[in-house]
C-alpha cells in the first residue's frame, strides 16, 4: 500500500512510549489506520488532534502489515479546542467516524461531507449554524453504512425540534452502526447534547 493524500485525523490510540495508531478518513481508501512514529511528542501531538487536516504519507510491504504514516499539518481545529461546544463536535463527529466504519472502503461523500462540516463549526457563529448540517452528516452516515432510517428535516428555526431529532438519530447509531462499540463513543454525543440543550429556543 502507498497513499499520499490528504486526510482528516479522527483517532489516535497511544502505542508503546511515544507512538500511536492513528485512523485517518480519505477520500481514496475510506478509513485507514496507521502506525506514527512519535506521534505523541511535542512536535506530531497538536498535529494528530481529531478534526485536523493533515498531508499523510502512508506506506506498507505487504495487504495485511500495519501502515507507517508521515504527517504534515495543513488545518487545525486547535484554536476552537478551548469552546466547549465545537470541542464537542470535533470529539463527537470523530469518534462516530472512526468507530462506524469499516477499514479501507471508500466514502467519498462522507469524506467531503465531514470536511465541509468540520469547516462550518469553525466559521459558524454559533451552534445554530451547523447543527444542521450535523444531523445531515449523521444521517448520510446511516444511509451510506446501509441504515436507511427515515428522519424528516426539522425547520431551521425550530430549536425544539431540531434537539428532538437529534435525540431520534441518536437512537438509531446507538441501534445499528454503533451497537456492537464501547458506550464511549456515544458519551462524546451525550456530551454534545448536554451542551446543544443549554442553548435557549
Amino acid at each position: 500500500m502507498e497513499l499520499r493524500t490528504e486526510a482528516i485525523v479522527c483517532a489516535v490510540r497511544p502505542h508503546g512510549e511515544a507512538a500511536a495508531i492513528v485512523r485517518f478518513l480519505t477520500h481514496e481508501e475510506g478509513v485507514v489506520a496507521a502506525y506514527v512514529a512519535g506521534a505523541r511528542g511535542r512536535t506530531l501531538r497538536p498535529v494528530l488532534i481529531p478534526g485536523n487536516i493533515v498531508a499523510v504519507d502512508i506506506r506498507a510491504r505487504s495487504e495485511g502489515q500495519l501502515p507507517f504514516a508521515r504527517v504534515e499539518l495543513v488545518r487545525s481545529r486547535g484554536p476552537w479546542l478551548s469552546e466547549p461546544l465545537p470541542a464537542a463536535a470535533f470529539s463527537w463527529l470523530t469518534s462516530l467516524t472512526a468507530a462506524s466504519l469499516p477499514e479501507r472502503q471508500a466514502y467519498p461523500a462522507l469524506h467531503q461531507a465531514l470536511g465541509g462540516l468540520l469547516e462550518a463549526i469553525c466559521v459558524a457563529p454559533s451552534a445554530r449554524g451547523w447543527a444542521l448540517p450535523l444531523l445531515s452528516y449523521e444521517v448520510l452516515l446511516l444511509r451510506e453504512l446501509g441504515y436507511g432510517v427515515p428522519v424528516p428535516r426539522p425547520d431551521d428555526a425550530d430549536w425544539d425540534a431540531i434537539l428532538r431529532t437529534f435525540d431520534r438519530i441518536g437512537r438509531e447509531l446507538d441501534r445499528y452502526p454503533l451497537a456492537e462499540r464501547r458506550k464511549d463513543v456515544m458519551a462524546a454525543r451525550t456530551q454534545l447534547r448536554e451542551r446543544l440543550g443549554r442553548i435557549s429556543d
